[in-house]
């Protein structure tokens, strides 16, 4: 699956860029006045090759999984509260589920490795492939089949949504100490040093718990460095089951031609490893916010991204990834609702444009 996946990706096609950004500046405002939101929508309707889009119907899938890592103490909280967590999201509670209520996208939330019985909660999609991973920093994190199996989970629910008609899908995920393999992801295929891609994560209060976790991480890289040569490899040997779910969402929807919102430092580790597997994936990705995590700083600047926005959040679970699908949508419906010049038979030049109806000089 993952390899007819891959196969199915291609870029967009440059050569409608031109009349995108024609429309654009044929709309009735300063060229470029709106700035990131024109981008935005010359990004969307690139990516879906639709010259009237929408994003109405918006999904965000959350996957759930735990952390053998934990072992090492780098974490003030155990993966019991994973069970706890997921539960809230379900009942409409937590963040993620909060902020999508409030931005009108529906929540999916996936267990692809909570480290508990979970059958019970009829609300979550069970798709359960071990009990969380194995500590990474003794052996690897997933077998290729464990990884290759989560991956397959994350290219399914991409299917299901545009099978569903979803028009804008966001990425969430929960999972107890996920920032340590992500760190160890970003340190192997940017590739950067430890140092710069790690951060306190969710509570890691002190600089001797910092330097912990960054000791953990680099003993990671070296006991697993013939892996990493490889990006597949690489995310089975110091990734996460919600990881790998979450590289094969990003998969199946640009296959599928689905644009995708990259939430934080977790989803962008996943990006990353979609990234290394086919290089076109990176047209259908919009990255939602810059975390605080301080490693996401040294991620979008070497992958050259360009976050929409910047609130100081690190929660994780998919709570920028809604908060930026307003801000998605607003550039769509600027880009399919407001007047043009043309439509106006206004000439339109760089320097001036006044608005028709207008009994006043133009002042720009």
């Amino acid at each position: 699956m993952i390899q007819e996946t891959i196969a199915k990706i291609q870029p967009v096609d440059s050569t409608l860029a031109p009349a995108v950004q024609n429309h654009l500046d044929d709309l009735i405002k300063p060229r470029g006045s709106l700035g990131m939101l024109e981008r935005l929508a010359k990004r969307f309707v690139l990516a879906t090759g639709n010259p009237h889009p929408s994003a109405k119907k918006k999904r965000i899938c959350v996957f759930a999984a735990d952390h053998g890592v934990v072992d090492e103490g780098l974490t003030f909280t155990g993966s019991e509260f994973t069970p706890l967590i997921v539960g809230n999201m379900i009942e409409g509670k937590s963040g993620v589920s909060i902020f999508s209520q409030h931005v009108g996208s529906e929540l999916e939330v996936v267990d692809v490795g909570i480290n508990a019985d979970v059958s019970g909660m009829k609300k979550l999609l069970q798709r359960k492939i071990a009990l969380g991973t194995r500590n990474l920093a003794r052996e690897p994190a997933m077998t290729s089949d464990e990884c290759a199996r989560a991956i397959a989970v994350g290219i399914e629910r991409a299917n299901a949504a545009a099978d569903d008609g979803i028009q804008l899908l966001g990425t969430g995920e929960m999972g107890i100490g996920n920032t340590t393999p992500s760190s160890a992801i970003l340190a192997a295929l940017l590739p950067s040093s430890v140092r710069e891609v790690t951060g306190p994560g969710a509570g890691l209060k002190n600089d001797e718990a910092l330097e912990h976790k960054i000791e953990v991480i680099e003993r990671a890289l070296l006991l697993h460095q013939k892996a990493l040569q490889d990006p597949f490899q690489t995310l089975a040997a110091v990734g996460g089951l919600e990881i790998a779910a979450l590289t094969g969402l990003c998969l199946g929807a640009a296959a599928r031609r689905l644009p995708v919102v990259i939430d934080g430092f977790i989803a962008s580790a996943a990006a990353l490893v979609a990234f290394r597997l086919s290089s076109s994936v990176a047209d259908y990705l919009f990255y939602s916010h810059r975390s605080a995590e301080p490693g996401h700083d040294t991620f979008a600047r070497e992958l050259g991204v360009e976050p929409i926005l910047q609130l100081g959040m690190r929660l994780g679970e998919g709570t920028g990834a809604a908060l930026a699908m307003n801000i998605i949508e607003a550039s769509l419906k600027m880009y399919t609702e407001m007047p043009t010049f043309s439509s106006f038979k206004v000439e339109n030049t760089n320097h001036a444009r006044c608005f028709p109806a207008s009994s006043q000089p133009c002042v720009y």
